[in-house]
């Protein structure tokens, strides 16, 4: 269990003797910023959700066992009442944390927020005034960019959200920080796998078959790109190869939305795909992750489906949404 502190207001001793906060109500967003030795940047984290223009949020970071001051940093922002910090006994992990995070939030809403990266001040207005005003979607994804085939708010149901990933330019490549997911809706589909670094990618094909996605306005934060990141290593590479294997089980999994022709399509621009990635990382240099990729699939998969792809940026273009505009479903 993690140990909490708060500021002085409303401070009281858990079981273990941490201190602690209890509110008087609930907040509709819960920002979960999980942090490992991020002591050089978790400040600007922290200040940029703190200037965010929609107040109704706490923020929860929750360090995982750092050995340099980043617990000492997050601590300096207990005296804002919207702040608790949490802290492990030991390490857990990226996903674990991550897992551990969603049960200490009490919003309605869930929001993950790197404590390398910055919120832009608009953010959880936008994310969070869309995902309130269409009850049929049970999470909202930003991306890095605007996103092809419409005008946003794009609702997709679980088979658009493969369409889009498996025909289209995809979804399954965002981070967990693109999300605004209905709290209730996380913890009944378990949260993360924890499948180290392509945890996260598995998560989507969880994710979008059990429940429907709300595609929102693009570039909602910066994502800061440094050395310490697990995204720089060879191992994260190798972890995303292997989880390569786990999606193409995924794919026949009778969750999977897609099906007859249409899944047989995926299944060709899915193993292109693949020996597309393992030509990229062997010309990096990443042999191991190239190899591990070129085996997460027998031979006669191969050369049943290695094909041409056929892919538009017009695919998945959703279902109308609450103040979107129309769409070609």
């Amino acid at each position: 269990m993690a140990s909490e502190s708060r500021g002085s207001a409303g401070a009281v001793c858990d079981a273990e003797g941490a201190l602690t906060f209890v509110a008087p109500g609930s907040p509709l967003v819960s920002v979960l910023m999980t942090a490992y030795n991020r002591a050089g940047y978790i400040a600007e984290a922290i200040e940029s959700v703190l200037r965010q223009s929609f107040p109704d949020f706490e923020l929860i970071v929750v360090d995982d066992g750092s050995t340099d001051d980043t617990v000492a940093v997050a601590e300096r922002y207990l005296t804002d009442p919207r702040v608790r910090v949490a802290r492990n006994p030991r390490n857990l992990g990226d996903y674990p944390n991550r897992n551990n995070a969603a049960t200490l939030a009490r919003g309605r809403f869930l929001k993950y927020h790197d404590s390398d990266d910055v919120m832009y001040a608009h953010c959880l207005q936008v994310m969070a005034s869309a995902l309130l005003a269409e009850e049929r979607a049970d999470f909202a994804l930003t991306s890095s960019r605007a996103w092809p085939g419409g005008a946003t708010p794009i609702l997709l149901t679980p088979r658009l959200a493969y369409e889009r990933e498996f025909f289209g330019t995809g979804v399954f490549q965002h981070g967990p920080a693109c999300g605004l997911f209905r709290t209730d809706f996380f913890r009944a589909i378990g949260g993360f796998p924890e499948e180290g670094g392509a945890s996260d990618y598995l998560f989507w094909f969880k994710a979008c078959a059990a429940g429907r996605a709300l595609l929102v306005a693009g570039d909602l934060f910066y994502y800061r790109i440094h050395p310490g990141q697990s995204l720089q290593r060879e191992q994260n590479a190798i972890e995303y190869a292997s989880a390569r294997r786990t999606a193409w089980s995924l794919l026949h999994s009778t969750d999977c939305p897609l099906a007859g022709r249409a899944l047989e399509h995926a299944k060709t621009n899915f193993v292109y795909t693949l020996a597309r990635d393992a030509y990229y990382q062997l010309r990096a240099g990443h042999v191991t992750a190239a190899r591990t990729l070129v085996r997460s699939l027998p031979w006669p998969v191969w050369a049943k489906y290695l094909r041409r792809p056929r892919r538009s940026n017009d695919v998945g273009a959703g279902v109308p949404a609450e103040g979107g505009f129309a769409s070609s479903h």
